[in-house]
């Protein structure tokens, strides 16, 4: 694929002496390569960053945790809400 570009970067640079704007379409297709390719402003690379897939586990672990612990101990805490309200009488 990297070979690929190269030799449309240089078929373009080729053509831009018959015309410029074939200079321009390589200067715009380097600088794409160049901005998107190291993770500039283009949300391919925001997914795949190892800190960000960390957090992601992290909180989807804390999510399930925090699911199993409530369903398991609703009913205890009703009971001492319950106690409570009825010792306070």
């Amino acid at each position: 694929m990297l070979v690929l570009l190269f030799i449309l970067v240089v078929a373009l640079i080729g053509f831009g002496f018959l015309n410029s704007v074939w200079w321009v379409a390589a200067a715009v297709l380097l600088f794409g390569l160049g901005h998107y390719g190291r993770g500039g402003s283009g949300r391919r690379g925001h997914g795949d960053d190892a800190d960000y897939r960390d957090y992601r586990d992290y909180r989807d672990q804390q999510d399930r945790w925090d699911r199993r612990y409530s369903r398991q101990h609703r009913s205890r805490w009703n009971r001492q809400d319950r106690r409570d309200h009825d010792h306070r009488r």
